[in-house]
C-alpha cells in the first residue's frame, strides 16, 4: 500500500471515528434529555399533585369529617344537595314514608358512612406510600435504571392519579342506595319522586376563650365552622370530677339548649367539671360518634380563702 493510499485509509477510519463519537454524544445527549423529561414528570407529579402539604391537608379533612353528624336527606329527584332555594318537603312526607323502611335506611346509612370513612383513611395511606416509593425511586435509581423502569414508574404515577381522584370522590357524601321503595303503596300515580342522600353537619366545638367558671357557676359557648345561621338545639351534659359523697354524685345532668350558650349555676366552689355539648339526637341523625368535651374547674369562694387564711399557723 503506498503512501497516498494509506492515508486516503487514515482518513476514512479518522472520519468514521468521529463520525461514532459524535452519535454516541447525540445519544447520550438525547438519553439524558429523555431522564430530565421523564424525572421533571414525577416531580411536577409530587409537587402539584402529591405534596406533603396537601396530604396535611387531606389528613386534616378526614379528622374533621370523623367529628361530624351524618344525616339522612329527602330531596326531590330535580334538586341537588345543598341547594338553599327550595322550600322544604313538606311533614307529610315523613306520613308517606314507611317508618321501618326507613329505620333500615338509617341503618344502611350508618354503614355507609363508617364504610367511606375507613375507605379515606386507608386511600390515604396508599396516597403516602405511593409517594414515599416515588421518592425512593428519584433518590436511588440512576439514569439508566430510571429509564429502563418507566414503565414501572409510569405505571404507578397512573395508579396514583386513579387513587387520589377516588379519594377526592369520597370526601363529599353520597347518595344512598335505595334497594326498596320507601313510601308505602298508596298509588303509582301519588308516590313522590324523592332521593335520599347523606349529608354532614359540621361538629359543634366550645368556644374556649369565650367559657369560664366562676364561683358556683360557669358560663359556656360553642360553636360551629358551618355558614348556616337555622337555629338548632344542642344537648349539654355536665359532671363533677371526684365526688368525695353520695351527695356530690348528684353534681351532674343533662340540659336541652336552644342556643349556643348557656350557664349552670348552684355547682361547688374549687372543683372541676367535665361539660361535653353536642347537637340533640334528630329523626334523621345516622351517625355522630364525636362530643366535644371541656373541663372546668370553679374559683374559690372568698369565705373559704379567709379561712383557709386564718388556719394557717
Amino acid at each position: 500500500m503506498n503512501c497516498e493510499t494509506m492515508d486516503v485509509y487514515l482518513n476514512e477510519i479518522e472520519n468514521n471515528l468521529q463520525s461514532i463519537l459524535y452519535n454516541e454524544e447525540n445519544q447520550e445527549n438525547e438519553t439524558w434529555k429523555m431522564y430530565m423529561e421523564r424525572k421533571n414528570i414525577v416531580l411536577e407529579f409530587l409537587h402539584a399533585d402529591l405534596s406533603l402539604h396537601l396530604l396535611k391537608r387531606h389528613q386534616k379533612r378526614i379528622e374533621l369529617l370523623k367529628k361530624c353528624s351524618y344525616y339522612i336527606e329527602i330531596l326531590p329527584k330535580h334538586l341537588a344537595l345543598g341547594d338553599q332555594n327550595h322550600l322544604m318537603l313538606p311533614t307529610t312526607m315523613f306520613q308517606l314514608i314507611d317508618p321501618w323502611r326507613f329505620q333500615r335506611m338509617k341503618k344502611v346509612g350508618t354503614v355507609q358512612t363508617k364504610i367511606q370513612l375507613l375507605l379515606l383513611t386507608d386511600l390515604l395511606e396508599q396516597l403516602e406510600h405511593g409517594r414515599e416509593e416515588l421518592v425512593h425511586f428519584l433518590e436511588t435509581y440512576d439514569m439508566l435504571t430510571f429509564l429502563t423502569r418507566w414503565d414501572l414508574v409510569k405505571q404507578k404515577l397512573s395508579n396514583l392519579s386513579e387513587l387520589m381522584d377516588n379519594f377526592l370522590a369520597l370526601l363529599v357524601p353520597g347518595r344512598l342506595y335505595v334497594k326498596h321503595r320507601l313510601v308505602s303503596d298508596i298509588g303509582a300515580n301519588k308516590i313522590p319522586h324523592i332521593r335520599l342522600v347523606l349529608s354532614t353537619k359540621m361538629p359543634v366545638m366550645f368556644d374556649r376563650k369565650e367559657s369560664g367558671a366562676h364561683e358556683d357557676s360557669v358560663s359556656l359557648k360553642w360553636f360551629t365552622t358551618s355558614q348556616q345561621s337555622q337555629a338548632e338545639q344542642y344537648e349539654l351534659r355536665f359532671k363533677l370530677l371526684e365526688p368525695r359523697t353520695q351527695q356530690e354524685r348528684t353534681q351532674c345532668g343533662i340540659l336541652p339548649v336552644i342556643s349556643n350558650t348557656c350557664e349552670i349555676r348552684n355547682l361547688l366552689s374549687d372543683r372541676s367539671y367535665r361539660f361535653t355539648v353536642k347537637r340533640a339526637e334528630t329523626y334523621t341523625l345516622v351517625y355522630e360518634q364525636w362530643n366535644d368535651s371541656i373541663t372546668l374547674k370553679t374559683k374559690c369562694h372568698p369565705d373559704e380563702d379567709m379561712e383557709s387564711t386564718l388556719g394557717e399557723p
